[in-house]
């Protein structure tokens, strides 16, 4: 197949290119800078423009990306921003894709479209949360819309918190914890719906190769933890104790609205639609999943 690939340059696209072409597939990586590889097009989302002839002969269009959101405090600038880098790119590529009569469209949304579950278990069919975050994944789900219209099938990944090696979930949590520094984070009962990079590469793959699955997709591992349970899991894999506790009322204190959705917030989302269709995970348990990233 010929891919293109927006947001290759990130965690994530960065392994599903190397994926895709281990699989045998041709990709094209869609770049905001001058092109200066034979595989790269050119596009400015905010003015609309693609490079002419990227979507010749195109089979699918896998569109991830976006401004981190736990990086930088929630101000008003700072919101827009994540809503921006989200909403326009994806309705400029389902629009590409239906002008284009491109087949498939797979695009990034994150499990945050749930928004605080509790303990309750969640698949693709429940309705959206509450919360700014799930706010944007409703959003930048329903920007896709011009490509479903057209008869795109379209593939909308509800991703959960990504175990890797380096970046993801991860990446500002070792250093805190190689100073013996890790803590559960508020009472530890909120739900992580983890996934592995290999898994969260591996699922977007499969629906790349899958005409049989659209729809919203629970891009997460078959068994979702509370944070009580990832803190002991991941005090093992590091070999460190874990016997502090940050209480609630100070992540809300110091982080304000992020704090509270990015780390209080919790959703026990199942990977429903992908083990129906015969996903099979690599990493089936946190235990697994941490073994591999650390």
């Amino acid at each position: 197949m010929r891919v293109v690939v927006a947001g290759s340059s990130g965690l994530i696209g960065t392994s599903l290119v190397a994926a895709l072409r281990a699989a045998g597939h041709d990709v094209v990586r869609l770049v905001r800078r001058t092109p200066a590889a034979p595989d790269e097009r050119g596009w400015d989302p905010p003015a609309a423009r693609i490079d002419d002839g990227t979507f010749d002969g195109v089979d699918a269009v896998v569109n991830l990306g976006g401004v981190g959101i736990g990086d930088r405090p929630w101000s008003g600038s700072r919101k827009q921003a994540i809503r921006d880098s989200r909403n326009v790119p994806t309705e400029v590529l389902a629009r590409a894709v239906a002008d284009h009569g491109v087949p498939t469209l797979v695009s990034g949304s994150a499990v945050g479209y749930y928004g605080d579950t509790g303990p309750r278990t969640v698949s693709e069919s429940a309705p959206p949360g509450q919360g700014f975050l799930a706010d944007v994944c409703r959003d930048w789900e329903a920007a896709t819309q011009p490509a479903a219209d057209a008869g795109a099938r379209v593939v909308r990944l509800r991703t959960g918190p990504v175990l890797s090696p380096a970046g993801g979930l991860l990446g500002p949590m070792k250093a805190v914890w190689k100073l013996y520094l890790g803590a559960r984070l508020g009472n530890g009962r909120q739900y992580m719906s983890w996934v592995s990079l290999d898994d969260e590469v591996g699922a977007i793959r499969f629906a790349v190769e899958n005409p049989e699955l659209s729809g919203p997709v629970n891009v997460t591992g078959p068994t979702p933890v509370t944070n009580r349970e990832m803190t002991r899991a991941l005090g093992v894999a590091l070999s460190r104790p874990a016997p502090f506790a940050v209480p609630a009322f100070v992540i809300k204190a110091v982080l304000g609205e992020m704090g509270e959705e990015m780390l209080l917030f919790g959703q026990r989302a199942l990977p429903t639609a992908l083990l129906d269709a015969g996903y099979q995970h690599r990493h089936n348990s946190v235990t697994e999943a941490l073994s591999a990233a650390v």
